[in-house]
């Protein structure tokens, strides 16, 4: 996928809607509801727009939704390209590459992951506060084209500082609400910080994995996210990170891990997650 891809898929999305667009949200497995969210919506399935992949797994839509959310454009990706389904780190990192090409600056990334600490169970969610790339591969091996990016780019701050102190004052707020509403809810009991660690699947970890990213420093693990981060840094785009805990990881209990439970326990979390995300929004515009 080159430069000029990128733009051609780039041109024909703002010919589907004209207003410019500051901010992109991809909807990881079982949150695709938050799309339903957003105002004058323009939906745009990924088989019509140049050079797309197609979204292949359940909880995943495959569209682009374009709108408002309390009057800021958004673009939302609902569903998302895994390198487990066959495609190659072009590919799955594609609609990023157009998204910088549409000039929006921020990005906010969510996926399902499961959790690798006793403490941050299913339900909860996770700002993403740095990550680990075990998926054996990085989206930006091979030739590198200066009009994306830098041959070598800086990861000190893949996930921005200021957008994860924006996201902790909103869910400070929604605790609090919540609280005062007869929920016996604290911030800590469904919003945490850690390091997501990305690999390839389509596998669950085993326990021992699961140990071994345990050590490494890993607080939840996915399969997604980090290349499309790696990319969105490459083009000088901030980023946000927040993953909905849907199980824990393998060996952490004695339970199987089954994807049903994914798009399930997303579906419960979606309010919450929901709201969390609308003002997150309002405050990056």
């Amino acid at each position: 996928m080159n430069y000029e891809n990128a733009v051609e898929a780039a041109d024909f999305i703002k010919s589907k809607y004209a207003k410019g667009i500051d901010t992109v949200v991809v909807l990881g497995s079982g949150l695709g509801a938050f799309a339903d969210s957003i105002e004058n919506a323009v939906k745009i399935p990924y088989e019509t727009i140049p050079h797309f992949a197609r979204s292949t797994v359940e909880g995943h839509a495959g569209q682009l939704v374009l709108g408002e959310i309390e009057g800021n454009p958004i673009a939302v990706q609902q569903g998302r390209f895994h390198y487990y389904e066959g495609y190659e780190m072009e590919q799955v990192t594609f609609p990023m590459r157009t998204f910088g090409m549409m000039g929006i600056k921020n990005v906010i990334l969510t996926n399902a992951a499961g959790s690798t600490s006793t403490e941050m169970t299913p339900g909860s969610l996770m700002l993403i506060s740095d990550h680990i790339n075990m998926m054996g591969v990085n989206p930006l091996h091979g030739r590198n084209d200066e009009r994306f990016g830098p041959r070598f780019p800086d990861m000190t701050e893949v996930y921005a500082r200021d957008f994860q102190e924006i996201v902790v004052h909103e869910a400070e707020s929604i605790a609090k609400e919540r609280f005062e509403k007869g929920h016996d809810e604290k911030l800590t009991d469904f919003l945490h910080r850690g390091t997501y660690c990305a690999l390839s699947g389509p596998t669950y970890e085993t326990p021992a994995e699961v140990h071994l990213y345990r050590l490494l420093g890993a607080d939840a693990v996915g399969m997604s996210t980090v290349p499309e981060a790696i990319v969105a840094r490459h083009q000088g785009m901030k980023v946000l990170g927040i993953s909905c805990i849907t199980n824990f990881a393998a060996g952490m209990t004695e339970e199987a891990i089954s994807h049903e439970e994914v798009i399930e326990t997303g579906a419960r979390v979606a309010e919450v997650f929901k709201e969390l995300l609308m003002r997150t929004i309002s405050k990056l515009n």
